[in-house]
């Protein structure tokens, strides 16, 4: 029994696509469909030099351009901040004396309780501080 070329490059696509599954690894799925193109081009009567060019140029192709785009999509955008997150490394303006145990500060058009991060420094009316985080609600500044 001889089977067609065509059908060895579905059996390949098939076992890369099974492989997709298990590891997950898209550039197995790409893999696939260049072995689909290639079969194509095997139904079609192409000969094994353009089958194997067919399979290589399409493969390359989505993995040159299809992987930069869903690696820029599953990368988390820092620009996303909210709540907490969104008010650390902002700017606040001292309203009350900061020091280790206390003190007040302006922070995105609200009033804070703040406490100095070094104990040691104390900040005054009107200086302007950074946020380092947030306990609570309590401002810890710098």
């Amino acid at each position: 029994m001889n089977i067609d070329t065509w059908v060895w490059w579905l059996v390949g696509a098939a076992a890369l696509g099974i492989g997709l599954v298990i590891t997950t690894l898209p550039e197995l799925g790409m893999l696939a469909v260049g072995a689909l193109a290639a079969a194509a081009v095997s139904g079609l009567g192409g000969d094994a030099v353009i089958q194997v060019v067919v399979f290589a140029v399409v493969s390359v192709a989505l993995i040159a351009v299809v992987r930069p785009i869903a690696a820029r999509h599953r990368s988390p955008n820092p620009e996303l901040a909210t709540g907490i997150e969104a008010l650390k490394g902002k700017r606040a303006t001292v309203l009350e004396r900061v020091d280790g145990s206390g003190g007040r500060v302006k922070l995105a058009g609200e009033v804070w309780s703040a406490r100095a991060l070094d104990s040691e420094l104390i900040y005054e009316v009107g200086q302007e501080v950074d946020i380092v985080d947030i306990e609570g609600a309590t401002a810890v500044v710098m």
